[in-house]
């Protein structure tokens, strides 16, 4: 008969539990680490749906702790777990809290402090901490959870992860220093406390070396360009080689409002995951990400397992510029579409998907033919020899979907060298930003978004538009066969410049115009 009576407890048993946080896209749900010491042949055993670079912290976690004079229990068998087991876990942010968690379970530092905690960074084997991805989404996941646990990472992450109100974060150079806090504390004496997170500076809105009086003539696209700025529209610049267009995208970011504390937050959250360091550069600042046109579909959108951000979420709130857009492979450009419909990104995998923020303002360039001389000036002697057929085939590359989405498409004509030479200074990058800011800010007290991002219920409540005005759009989209989306985007725009005048109602003058910067690709 067998013995049914329980078996005895080993004492020597142990277990602790530190708080963390993985990632999943955005979001940063909560890891228990669970680690538990007990009796028997000495082994490090690791669960919890590890990737390879969480199986490797074992090798780091035991060389940290020896050299940093700590104790790493060899005669045990050690048993890490990260809970929940169903959720994929990646990266080496999972070391600190093991250590600490191996420690914990032998006693040497107190659980109750441990407790009020989580903590994130990656162990060199010399016991440093290294930053992590994604500091800013575990802040802003903490936050959200509602805990009140004070966050602890090494110090580079720690600075960014502060930037999010309400969240105590802790800065930390190495295992030791983390360790001497959280020992336990003989009554009377007080404990150590870690640093707090260092403070940052940030950049102002138009940190730009590059102004827009540079830029001589070009009236309309520059015109267009400020339209853009407004109300957040894409863009589209067609010319011949050398005629400004690469010049006049770089100068976009100049003349865009001031970034919001949200958007800088975002926008740097997306920086962090896709780097440790990546945020680094667009603290305060619009960023400007102009990818070469060999990216593939995964490099503009994002992807990868887990999935990462793209060029199109590291441009949020700022400028994406795709220069030679017929260039791009056809399935990345395609790919566009929803981002520039809703501002955001799914990226679906067969065992998770991530969404990340996708609001940017598109600005693309591209020759008008193969050879890129077709209604240059005669002037410059330069004829174009392209062929009807190969025209054709250059302009299919880009579909009628991408082009509908696209809200401005301005020709960019050569200046000659006589009018360039003649040509007076135009307005300042300052000078055109202050009515751009003073546009936007009619819209967001209007609508609370930029015209771009109007609903049809958001452009029946708040375009206004006269019935003159709306009889010209709509005469104008029967002859010219505009579906309704371009109709709807001609309206933003033909809003937008009202909005740059400080006119309530939108006028036929203004539908005028927004069908003349539309004109590039379909004259």
């Amino acid at each position: 008969m067998a013995d049914t009576s329980p078996a005895p407890k080993n004492a020597c048993m142990s277990l602790a539990i530190i708080h963390s946080r993985a990632l999943d896209g955005m979001q940063a749900p909560a890891v228990q680490v669970e680690v538990h010491l007990a009796n028997g042949l000495p082994s490090f055993t690791l669960v919890g749906l590890a990737e390879t670079a969480v199986k490797e912290s074992r090798e780091r976690v035991r060389a940290a702790l020896l050299e940093s004079g700590l104790t790493f229990p060899h005669n045990k068998r050690v048993t890490v777990n990260l809970a929940p087991a169903d959720l994929p876990k990646d990266s080496g942010r999972f070391d600190l809290p093991m250590a600490l968690g191996i420690l914990a379970a032998a006693g040497e530092l107190d659980p109750a402090r441990l407790a009020s905690h989580e903590f994130a960074g990656e162990l060199s084997l010399a016991g440093e901490l290294r930053p992590v991805r994604g500091a800013l989404a575990l802040a802003m996941a903490l936050k959200a959870s509602g805990h009140d646990r004070t966050l602890v990472l090494p110090v580079d992450s720690a600075a960014w992860a502060a930037q999010v109100p309400g969240v105590r974060v802790r800065a930390a150079a190495n295992l030791a220093q983390v360790v001497q806090a959280f020992r336990p504390v003989p009554p009377g004496e007080a404990g150590v406390e870690l640093p707090a997170a260092p403070s940052m500076v940030r950049g102002t809105g138009h940190d730009s070396p590059v102004d827009l009086s540079d830029v001589r003539g070009q009236s309309t696209p520059k015109r267009a360009l400020e339209l853009a700025a407004a109300g957040g529209h894409s863009l589209l610049l067609v010319g011949p080689p050398g005629s400004g267009k690469s010049m006049l995208a770089e100068r976009l970011p100049g003349l865009l409002p001031p970034i919001s504390d949200d958007e800088a937050l975002v926008s740097a959250a997306l920086h962090g995951l896709a780097s440790p360091h990546g945020a680094a550069h667009c603290a305060g600042i619009r960023p400007f990400r102009a990818p070469h046109h060999s990216a593939s579909a995964a490099a503009l959108v994002g992807g990868g397992s887990p999935p990462r951000p793209g060029e199109i979420s590291l441009a949020h709130a700022g400028v994406l510029f795709l220069d030679e857009l017929p260039e791009f492979p056809r399935s990345a450009l395609e790919a566009l579409r929803e981002p520039l419909e809703t501002g955001r990104i799914t990226l679906a995998r067969a065992s998770r998907q991530a969404t990340y923020d996708a609001g940017f303002a598109l600005v693309a360039a591209m020759n008008p033919c193969p050879c890129g001389w077709l209604g240059a000036p005669q002037r410059l002697n330069r004829p174009c020899r392209c062929t009807p057929a190969q025209l054709e085939r250059y302009r299919a590359r880009l579909s009628g979907p991408l082009l509908d989405r696209i809200d401005l498409q301005v020709e960019v004509v050569p200046v000659l060298p006589d009018a360039l030479t003649a040509a007076p200074d135009g307005e300042s990058s300052a000078t055109v930003a202050a009515r751009i800011a003073a546009a936007r800010q009619r819209q967001l007290a209007r609508q609370g978004v930029a015209n771009a991002r109007l609903d049809v219920a958001g452009l029946d409540a708040h375009v206004r538009a006269s019935p003159a005005a709306l009889q010209l759009l709509h005469a104008a989209g029967t002859r010219l066969g505009w579906s309704s989306r371009r109709l709807h985007r001609t309206l933003r725009v033909a809003r937008t410049a009202a909005d740059l005048i400080g006119q309530d109602t939108v006028e036929p003058a203004h539908v005028a115009e927004a069908m003349q910067m539309q004109r590039a690709l379909h004259a």
